[in-house]
């Protein structure tokens, strides 16, 4: 079952299954809610720190952009917490190459790159996510 807010799905990485299909099924339950007021529900509620600090900065990140790109007019207060900032830079691509970090670096949108994490330009696309002329 996918997990209604971005706080549940931290619980369900934190029971084990894996990260990157727990956060997948969020951005689809995030992207498929019927309102905005919804969409800002599912990220409202603050995520508790898991003491893996990529994934706490990883959560105020997709949290903050979501909150901005889906145009909600406000982003949660808890993604402010310098918790959810990472003290070293986290390349997101499985070994980079000197040119892909540079490539990360310029392309990562900045709720992203703020928290020293660098990624693709569109970082939470997903196959049922909005299209780009509805926005």
């Amino acid at each position: 079952m996918r997990p209604s807010t971005l706080a549940e799905a931290v619980e369900t990485i934190q029971a084990g299954s894996s990260r990157d299909a727990v956060l997948a099924e969020f951005i689809d339950t995030f992207d498929l809610a019927k309102t905005d007021g919804d969409r800002y529900a599912s990220i409202e509620r603050e995520p508790k720190l898991t003491g893996d600090a990529r994934l706490d900065a990883l959560v105020g990140a997709i949290a903050e952009y979501l909150a901005k790109q889906r145009r909600l007019g406000r982003v949660p207060h808890w993604v402010c917490d310098p918790a959810r900032r990472l003290d070293r830079p986290w390349f997101t691509a499985e070994n980079p190459s000197d040119a892909m970090r540079e490539y990360l670096t310029y392309s990562s949108p900045a709720e992203f790159a703020s928290r020293n994490i660098f990624t693709e330009e569109r970082p939470l696309r997903r196959a049922r996510g909005p299209h780009p002329s509805r926005q």
